[in-house]
């Protein structure tokens, strides 16, 4: 088994769960993941993974920071309260469904980088959150590379932004008298 760590993307709406409540908390676990793929990446999941720290369902949704795996895969006990949002009847103590992990806070990034700009870098074009099946998946393996470039671009300002220049002024016409 490998000790090096692996590289993932979890995704988090920040009026819910931001980068900022994750800096004020330091460490927090990461439950309510409902979708099977999502599932099986937490489950992969160990101690010293590092995490994009993605705020999604916002304009403009892009990664904010970073954040470790402190604590691997356990079962989400949230499934189990029927007054929990996450609950799931299929889900028992006996034969856990659904898990989770405890992340703990690294760092926020300078700037939040924009899933545009992640989409515009070449080097990023194979990034699962940048393809249209990514948009769903709220945690998705990144590679070394992709994950050393985003952290690149977070600790940057941003790019420039070219506005195109202003068209040419018309002389103002002037009403003919007859």
């Amino acid at each position: 088994m490998s000790s090096a760590p692996s590289y993932w993307l979890m995704k988090t709406e920040p009026d819910v769960f931001g980068i900022d409540h994750l800096a004020e908390r330091k460490v927090e676990r990461w439950d309510g993941v409902r979708n099977l793929w999502a599932r099986n990446h937490i489950r992969s999941m160990k101690v010293g993974d590092r995490v994009l720290f993605y705020h999604s369902s916002v304009t403009p949704p892009g990664v904010a920071g970073l954040a470790r795996v402190c604590r691997a895969a356990y079962p989400d006990f949230t499934a189990w309260d029927p007054a929990s949002d996450y609950h799931d009847p299929r889900s028992t103590p006996e034969a856990p469904r659904w898990f989770m992990v405890d992340v703990e806070f690294e760092e926020k990034f300078s700037r939040l980088v924009p899933l545009d700009e992640l989409r515009a870098h070449r080097s990023l074009k194979a990034m699962v959150v940048v393809r249209p099946v990514g948009m769903r998946l709220s945690v998705q393996p990144v590679t070394k590379k992709q994950f050393d470039i985003v952290c690149q671009l977070g600790r940057t300002p941003a790019p420039e932004v070219k506005s195109a220049p202003p068209p040419p002024r018309r002389p103002a016409r002037r009403a003919r008298s007859r």
